[in-house]
């Protein structure tokens, strides 16, 4: 077996998941999304570990 069917059906399976992914989830608010890079601007990080507060 050559590498070209192989590679087709795995171009073939990531195209489907990204289209079922697509399909099963809602569009994305721009307006409500974090920014990218927040250095400096005074938001707090959330949603990590390094965001957990300090247990003493």
């Amino acid at each position: 077996m050559t590498r070209t069917p192989i590679a087709l059906a795995v171009m073939g399976l990531m195209v489907a998941l990204v289209a079922a992914d697509l399909a099963g989830s809602a569009p994305l608010n721009p307006y409500q999304a974090p920014p990218m890079l927040a250095l400096g601007s005074g938001l707090a990080a959330t949603g990590a570990h390094c965001a957990a507060p300090v247990v003493d």
